[in-house]
């Protein structure tokens, strides 16, 4: 099978097409012919081996995924695609089945044409594909919705409060509006200039451009401060809150839950939430699609098409 494969931590140059053996179904797991999959912030930090702005976090990333160099050599972190075999004691999937989810804690990511995954595990997800979304569009759902519903659940939104998203337009952000809107929340998102009708279009109730007013301008009274990008302190936060209001970032770790899509699924059959592509590449192109993820302006998310073919269409 083709894979775009990465031996040393750097610019997007690092990947370079290389023919692996397909992997076989082993007990309990899922063969997935691929169809697509996404340049998330975890695969920009795992090609780069660090987190930009953050020593510590570079440390533990560089600890756990290889010190010199990576030891998951295909990365991607979700993905979409159809069940080609199962291994035995498999119950929930048959081959045919549209599926999409996450490799999270595997040996190998989505940016192949064939991954394996176990149907129940600790670290990642395997769902079924909702029928109203593409495989395009399924495979940018699990990371971005799993994070920004997990954060709108801990910070304890109700209906009816009011929530400022800094950051509205990314994978995570554009996630954290729409379901703040299912939620019942009144939102104020806040982007730059290019993004604004963005993410008036997905929900907001209002939107702000940062490049034009300043944090302190953002206005107060939230009850919950969303940053959706990791660049803002609690206490820069804090005079935009309530005295008793939350702030909640996406430094805050979160798990991968099944549960937590079934839950994003009800919203996207309700009409409230639909994935945000920006940009689509083929798995040839993947040093082109990090390419421009890289300075971190890309809207929602930036897809790898693996499978081109009408099963991908729908963007």
């Amino acid at each position: 099978m083709k894979a775009q494969v990465y031996t040393r931590y750097g610019p997007p140059s690092v990947f370079h097409m290389k023919e692996l053996q397909k992997p076989e179904p082993g007990p309990g797991e899922v063969q997935i012919k691929v169809y697509a999959t996404t340049v998330s912030a975890g695969t920009l930090w795992l090609r780069r081996g660090k987190v930009d702005g953050s020593p510590v976090l570079s440390f533990f990333l560089r600890l756990m995924f290889g010190i010199s160099g990576p030891r998951r050599q295909v990365t991607g972190f979700e993905f979409s695609g159809v069940a080609e075999a199962c291994g035995k004691d498999v119950k929930d999937f048959r081959p045919g089945d549209a599926v999409y989810g996450t490799t999270t804690g595997l040996k190998q990511g989505a940016y192949a044409e064939y991954v394996c995954v176990p149907e129940q595990r600790k670290t990642g997800v395997l769902m079924h594909k909702p029928a109203t979304l593409s495989f395009a569009e399924a495979a940018a759902l699990p990371v971005g919705a799993m994070t920004a519903l997990q954060l709108l659940r801990r910070s304890g939104l109700k209906a009816g409060e009011r929530i400022l998203v800094y950051g509205a337009s990314g994978s995570v952000g554009t996630y954290a509006v729409q379901l703040a809107k299912y939620m019942g929340a009144h939102v104020t998102a806040v982007c730059s200039t290019a993004n604004l009708q963005l993410v008036k279009s997905i929900g907001a109730d209002e939107a702000l451009d940062y490049t034009k007013t300043p944090v302190q301008d953002w206005g107060s009274g939230y009850d919950v401060f969303f940053d959706a990008v990791n660049k803002l302190s609690r206490s820069q936060a804090r005079p935009a809150l309530k005295k008793e209001g939350r702030f909640i970032s996406v430094s805050s770790l979160t798990k991968e839950r099944s549960e937590d899509l079934e839950f994003v699924h009800k919203a996207i059959e309700a009409g409230f939430v639909k994935p945000v592509i920006d940009r689509t590449y083929t798995l040839e192109q993947t040093a082109e699609a990090h390419t421009y993820a890289d300075p971190g302006h890309k809207k929602g998310n930036v897809l790898i098409l693996v499978e081109e073919s009408e099963k991908t269409a729908g963007l």
